[in-house]
């Protein structure tokens, strides 16, 4: 098939509309509390992203990407390449829909829920129509991903509590001065958020992807090896989105869930980067999302309680719950209706 066949041609639009979502909300939040804690600024928040995350991207992505194009959906049981490469579309376009509009509405959505839900809806959708069984759906691989969406922010917030609570107790009140100890902390929250931009491109980059790459590879325009380009794609798709859109959401993030210095910014973090990085590794589709929220509550509540806005935290945890079955039925409704149109 031709690289300008209308159906490859609106893969690779579709991977980069939700790869721009992707840079818009999830990119955003990872970054925001470079942004919050006065540490960096936007633009060069947008620097460091445009040369870490893609990095991460082509360098470390091929992992999560594979099981997001095929670890979910049996997509080598459906015997029609066309309806695969229909699906992969309409995932694409439910993930790419709820995000936008998520991002509209400043909150950090997972984008790995998002593409998850969606593959899932047109297996289903493929499922109820008797292109695969319902049994053929992989669903220990699903178990174990929405098991990693558990333990993520649990791992995140348990991690910067403590990474903080040290940093606190060794430093900040042994310090003559602990606004000058804020102020070295810049340089080492620079670092870190080149730390978390280099972790969300080797994970979240399959998001944008990992459907596309799947799409291509049963149409035989991509071999069993990921091209680079696809990667590359995805890559400068998340930085265009974080510089043209993040700022919505780096602000939630960035101000609104507890206050942010340079020290509990590093401490959420490195701790988001070093869980998500051992989940790339692993090959398991983790949401930074879900991630650095629960590093940065596990920074606030080593300050009290109080110092948490669980009003925000209770919008963002609704906003979770609801992403899956919101993706999985918009996804079926949209592979029905493109097949009714013909495509």
């Amino acid at each position: 098939m031709s690289l300008f066949d209308p159906l490859v041609l609106l893969l690779i639009a579709a991977g980069l509309y939700m790869a721009w979502n992707i840079g818009a909300n999830d990119l955003a939040n990872a970054m925001g509390t470079s942004v919050g804690s006065g540490a960096l600024s936007i633009k060069q928040v947008i620097i460091i992203a445009g040369v870490f995350e893609f990095a991460g991207a082509v360098l470390f992505g091929k992992r999560v990407t594979s099981t997001i194009a095929k670890g979910i959906v049996p997509i080598d049981s459906i015997l029609d390449p066309h309806l695969v490469a229909v699906g992969m579309l309409a995932a694409i376009l439910a993930a790419g829909f709820w995000i936008t509009l998520a991002t509209f509405y400043n909150l950090p959505v997972s984008t790995t829920h998002s593409i998850v839900g969606a593959v899932l809806g047109f297996g289903l959708m493929a499922a109820y129509n008797g292109i695969i069984g319902f049994g053929d759906i992989k669903w220990a691989v699903l178990g174990k991903i929405v098991g990693s969406w558990l333990v993520s922010p649990l791992l995140g917030a348990l991690l910067a509590y403590l990474i903080f609570s040290i940093i606190r107790y060794f430093i900040l009140q042994k310090a003559d001065d602990p606004y000058n100890i804020e102020k070295k902390f810049v340089i080492l929250q620079t670092l870190t958020a080149c730390y978390i931009a280099f972790a969300h491109g080797s994970n979240d980059v399959a998001n944008a992807v990992g459907p596309l790459y799947a799409g291509m590879n049963v149409l035989d325009m991509a071999g069993l090896s990921i091209p680079l380009w696809v990667m590359a794609l995805g890559g400068i798709g998340m930085v265009i989105g974080l510089a043209t859109w993040g700022y919505r959401v780096i602000e939630t993030i960035g101000t609104r869930i507890t206050e942010l210095t340079p020290t509990r910014g590093f401490s959420a973090e490195f701790a988001t980067a070093s869980v998500v990085v051992l989940h790339s590794y692993s090959s398991l589709p983790i949401s930074t999302t879900h991630t650095l929220v629960g590093s940065v509550i596990g920074v606030g509540l080593a300050g009290g309680l109080a110092a948490v806005d669980l009003s925000v935290i209770g919008k963002i945890v609704v906003s979770w719950i609801v992403t899956v079955p919101i993706a999985a039925l918009t996804s079926a409704i949209i592979f029905a209706g493109l097949l009714g149109v013909g495509l």
